[in-house]
């Protein structure tokens, strides 16, 4: 029986260092088979290369909230703010590549059937945290029209949230893959494998993996000063220290479950 492992990746953000030090351990482990589920740009300060390397090492990619409405043309930013400069950032061939991208990827693996998209089944801007209730649960894994009418999974991943968690319940499973590029609470990239029979409607076993990757997080804050990056403090409050910039700004402390 050949087991397939298949590196589940999420929310680099344009971190390009934390990308290059998880893409090495996917390799280092003979894992060929790389899935984006989006979130490639804005916040860090090279989501031109990140766009470039992940189309060039990632055999999906989906679409993410910030790949969304950072390059939507019918947006205006206003001129030196965070949002221009994370635009113009970009390419304008990306900012199409980004828009395009598809909303969920839909496949088989050990008798499960998994869905990945980015953040929710209805939209990649609705947002469902660690400590949602049984309702968000049971949405995250129903058809809507933005998923199509395929089969319901059994098994979603997303990422969105940045904190990487595993929950089983009503006989099925909810994975969050957790971020490269802008791990919260835990600074340090994650990324998820998924290992198990590909393309089998017949159980077998199967398995997941979280994996985090140590970097230099020290040098990409330098290279995102060197190139006059925007929010610099609120860059370095989340990759250095774990902590959301929204919560440091505004002089709090994130904790991992919300009031």
């Amino acid at each position: 029986m050949q087991l397939e492992r298949i590196a589940l990746i999420s929310d680099v953000h344009g971190n390009l260092t934390a990308l290059e030090a998880v893409l090495a351990d996917i390799e280092a482990r003979g894992i060929t088979r790389i899935f984006n589920l989006g979130d490639y740009v804005g916040k860090g300060p090279r989501g031109q290369a990140v766009v470039d390397r992940c189309r060039e090492v990632c055999e999906v990619n989906i679409l993410g909230n910030w790949d969304d409405f950072l390059p939507d043309p019918d947006r205006e930013y206003p001129a030196g703010g965070s949002m221009h400069w994370w635009r113009h950032e970009l390419r304008a061939d990306q900012h199409t590549w980004l828009r395009n991208l598809p909303f969920c990827h839909d496949f088989q693996l050990s008798g499960r059937q998994i869905r990945l998209f980015h953040a929710s089944a209805t939209t990649v801007h609705h947002r469902v945290y660690f400590d949602h209730d049984e309702a968000a649960y049971r949405s995250m894994f129903e058809n809507t029209p933005a998923t199509g009418d395929g089969p319901v999974p059994t098994v979603v991943a997303y990422g969105d949230t940045h904190d990487a968690y595993l929950e089983c319940d009503l006989g099925r499973t909810l994975i969050n893959v957790g971020s490269v590029g802008n791990s919260l609470n835990d600074p340090t990239p994650v990324y998820t494998i998924l290992e198990g029979v590909e393309n089998s409607a017949v159980p077998a076993p199967f398995s997941i993996q979280f994996v985090r990757v140590p970097y230099d997080a020290q040098a990409e804050l330098a290279i995102a000063h060197a190139l006059g990056a925007p929010e610099l403090d609120g860059y370095e409050a989340e990759i250095i220290h774990g902590n959301y910039r929204g919560t440091f700004y505004a002089g709090e402390t994130r904790t991992y479950h919300r009031d």
